[in-house]
């Protein structure tokens, strides 16, 4: 068995393969380590990969002005709390401070840094092995549990003129601070979250413009509980099934007046333009014709599913998306997606992970495993 990526949907996998008797491969050395153990009576065993330096997935990477006050859930790991944490930490030192004490307590051998660029069938047989090939060597496996989440595959909208924009562009994956655009112009262009998270923070040192494909949606109350929740499960859930493309979380629930973004509306920061049709040397171009000088872009549009290492399965379907059944994929049952489609909150990734272990170890296993 093979996990590709240690970040919450990862962790919660290999937490849940040790429940179920598998063991970390040692040394993860042998074609055999991901399968079952090499003796008849040898407990079956797992390798986890991952692509980061160090533990933390994706939250080692958030801009450092992230508090753990303001991100947007943090839910605890499977048999381990969430520490007491000083909510003005950085969310880029407390989660990944975390994930490594979990790694510790449950005696996981992640194997890192391993960037996985390819998995493919090992022969014709559709319940034979798969061949995991990476920058750092190759194993075998019976099954693939892919977490690797969306970090290493941000959007970047094709805007006519883009190329010839002089000032700075930069996607939130590579946003640190606002102290950079002290005194400047900039255009933030999305509509979630993390759009108006970081308005709030960059408008108070520059001049921000929003611009959004359209008019953003606020709610008085929390979507991720009761029944707003489970349309929203419901909804997405219906959209992996069916193998459309996964869109943003805001998409499906809508934003929530948070502290923050009351105070940035009361400031008048949250005045949302419509999308910009082009861009110039130094300047967009309004919905409307107008041109409006800018120093710099901001492109806070959001992030796919980081699964192209997966295309030599053939998992995608008509509609772009890769179909699911649970969290299997529809057209190869040797493989396992979490933190993908419904399962991309922290919740959710948790609950994901120990759905597809327990799949996987009914098909190795057998059933009552």
């Amino acid at each position: 068995m093979t996990v590709v990526g240690a970040g919450q949907a990862g962790l919660s996998a290999a937490h849940h393969l040790r429940l179920r008797g598998f063991v970390p491969a040692p040394g993860g050395d042998s074609a055999s380590d991901s399968g079952s153990g090499s003796g008849a009576d040898a407990p079956p065993t797992f390798v986890v990969v991952d692509a980061g330096e160090a533990p933390g997935g994706a939250w080692q990477h958030r801009w450092e002005s992230l508090r753990m006050a303001t991100v947007n859930g943090i839910f605890d790991l499977p048999g381990m709390a969430l520490p007491p944490v000083d909510e003005s930490e950085s969310s880029r030192v407390a989660v990944p401070r975390y994930f490594a004490a979990y790694e510790e307590a449950e005696q996981l051998r992640v194997h890192r840094p391993v960037h996985v660029t390819r998995v493919e069938p090992v022969d014709d047989d559709p319940a034979g092995l798969l061949r995991v090939e990476s920058d750092a060597r190759t194993w075998t496996t019976r099954a693939l549990v892919n977490a690797t989440g969306t970090w290493d595959e941000p959007v970047l909208p094709d805007v006519p003129g883009a190329s010839s924009f002089t000032g700075r562009q930069l996607h939130t994956r590579e946003y640190v601070s606002a102290a950079e655009f002290a005194g400047r112009r900039v255009a933030v262009v999305g509509g979630g979250i993390s759009a108006v998270q970081l308005l709030d923070e960059i408008s108070r040192v520059a001049t921000t413009l929003w611009y959004t494909r359209r008019e953003p949606v606020f709610l008085d109350h929390d979507f991720t509980s009761g029944s707003d929740g489970v349309d929203v499960e419901r909804r997405v859930a219906e959209d992996a099934a069916a193998g459309r493309l996964p869109g943003s979380i805001v998409s499906y629930t809508g934003l929530i007046w948070t502290g923050y973004a009351r105070e940035a509306a009361q400031r008048g920061v949250l005045e949302r333009r419509p999308m910009f049709t082009a861009m110039g040397p130094r300047h967009v171009v309004e919905a409307d014709g107008s041109t409006t000088s800018v120093d710099a872009v901001l492109w806070a549009t959001g992030f796919r599913p980081s699964v192209r290492h997966l295309d030599a399965l053939g998992l995608r379907g008509p509609l772009g998306g890769v179909p699911l059944v649970g969290t299997r994929a529809a057209r190869d049952r040797r493989v396992h997606l979490i933190g993908f489609g419904p399962s991309q909150s922290t919740v959710g990734a948790n609950r994901a992970g120990r759905a597809a272990v327990r799949e996987l170890a009914r098909d190795l296993l057998g059933p009552g495993s």
